[in-house]
């Protein structure tokens, strides 16, 4: 019963809008994503050229395009693999951000991070990391030395890489 119902323009100009929001989203993505969801052919090129676009206007009438495709593609699968993607970019980021704040604080002098770093990766070289934290704590100026800095975050990034 409920498929002989047909759809109100509202509802059919609301799937048109969220398909091309879902277009939008794809062409933020890296070329090498976008490979890895193995879209039909004419979407993939839809989104290359929408890239490709400066033009307001063209823009616009381009994600129509895109929404219209899209109509013949089930969304699904390719929503899950943006949530996928967009997750991911999420959690990368957290990762870099307590890698920064475990760096500023074992050069602000707070031991307790060290600790925490050891907890959380007992393959650590507890000798390597005192070593980096003594060279990023030195001063040149009234400046910590970027260099050192750098290197024990480089240090901190590999131990929390698999």
């Amino acid at each position: 019963m409920n498929g002989d119902i047909e759809k109100s323009r509202t509802r059919l100009k609301k799937e048109a809008v969220a398909r091309q929001r879902i277009g939008e989203r794809l062409a933020r993505l890296s070329a090498e994503q976008l490979t890895r969801m193995d879209l039909p052919e004419e979407l993939a090129d839809a989104i290359k050229e929408l890239r490709s676009m400066s033009s307001h206007g063209a823009r616009r009438r381009q994600l129509q395009y895109i929404g219209a495709v899209m109509r013949k593609v089930d969304v699904a699968p390719i929503e899950t693999a943006l949530l996928e993607i967009e997750q991911g970019a999420y959690q990368q980021a957290q990762a870099f951000h307590r890698i920064e704040a475990w760096r500023d604080r074992l050069v602000a002098g707070d031991d307790g991070a060290m600790a925490e770093i050891m907890e959380a990766h007992p393959q650590a070289d507890r000798q390597r990391l005192g070593q980096l934290v003594r060279s990023a704590r030195k001063k040149l100026g009234d400046k910590v030395d970027p260099t050192s800095a750098r290197n024990l975050f480089r240090y901190l990034k590999t131990l929390s890489e698999p």
